[in-house]
Formats: structure tokens, sequence, C-alpha cells
């Protein structure tokens, strides 16, 4: 039997998320998260089940953001870290990490009191990588946040 290769990443890592033109955002590797989410301010729902919503960039400054318009995965409540239960879109991009890429799903949130604008939980880690908790940005030196326009 043959078993796939696992990248290892630390739970801090520098990721791009190519169908949003974003390069080398901040991401913190949550073992103890089962989802992932971005950071993102105005979230707008749009006919035929799309949703517009600005991604912040930069955690000093919640005004450099990127605006995208995507399909709506789903809806659920989700409990966050303090308890309460709130009502999320949740949509599906690719992350890069390293040389490897994936799909994964996403909650849309507020995380403006977070250090990292993104949190990758399990569902997106699974099977692909190994979380090393005592290094940071193991897949890339360079860590200059990167935006482009997105084609489309």
């Amino acid at each position: 039997m043959q078993t796939k290769s696992m990248t290892t990443i630390g739970w801090k890592e520098s990721i791009d998320l190519p169908e949003w033109g974003i390069a080398h955002l901040t991401a913190k590797a949550d073992t103890g998260a089962r989802r992932s989410a971005i950071d993102v301010k105005k979230i707008k729902e749009l006919p035929n089940n799309q949703v517009q919503f600005d991604i912040v960039l930069h955690r000093e400054d919640r005004d450099i953001t990127q605006t995208v318009i995507t399909d709506i995965a789903h809806q659920t409540h989700v409990r966050s870290s303090n308890g309460q239960q709130h009502e999320r879109y949740f949509v599906k991009t690719v992350v890069t990490i390293g040389e490897q890429s994936k799909t994964i799903e996403l909650s849309l949130v507020d995380r403006k009191a977070m250090t990292c604008r993104m949190l990758l939980g399990r569902k997106a880690l699974e099977g692909d990588f190994l979380v090393d908790s005592s290094q940071t940005y193991l897949s890339r030196t360079e860590k200059k946040l990167k935006v482009r326009p997105i084609k489309g």
C-alpha cells in the first residue's frame, strides 16, 4: 500500500488564494478548529446563490481589502470559540501552501480581534498537511502580502 506524502507546515504560514488574487496572506493552522475561516467585512447576499464580501488583508489597517463575489457553498449555525452561535456563509476556493494546492471551504467571519486574517481548520489540513506547532513559515520565506485584481 502506497501512502500519500504529507507537507509539513508551521502553526503560522503564508498562503495564497489564487482564485481571489491574493498571495502571502498570513494563516494560522489550528488543529483544534474543525472548519476554516477568513476575516471579512461588508458581507452582502446577492441573487443566484452568490455572496459579495471584502477580505481584510491587513491586521492594523482594516481598509486594505480585496472584494470577492463567489457562490455560497452553504449557510449554517456555527458556535464560536467563546460559545456564541452565529449564522455564517461558507464559500469554497483554492488555497496554496508551498507547492500544495487544494479546494477548501471557508467561513466568512469578522476576525478583527485575531492575530491572523485566516484560520486553517482540520478539514482543510486533513490528508495533505502535518502541523509542526513549534515552527512558523515552513512553506516559504517570503511573506509580503500581494494582491492583484480578480479577472472575470
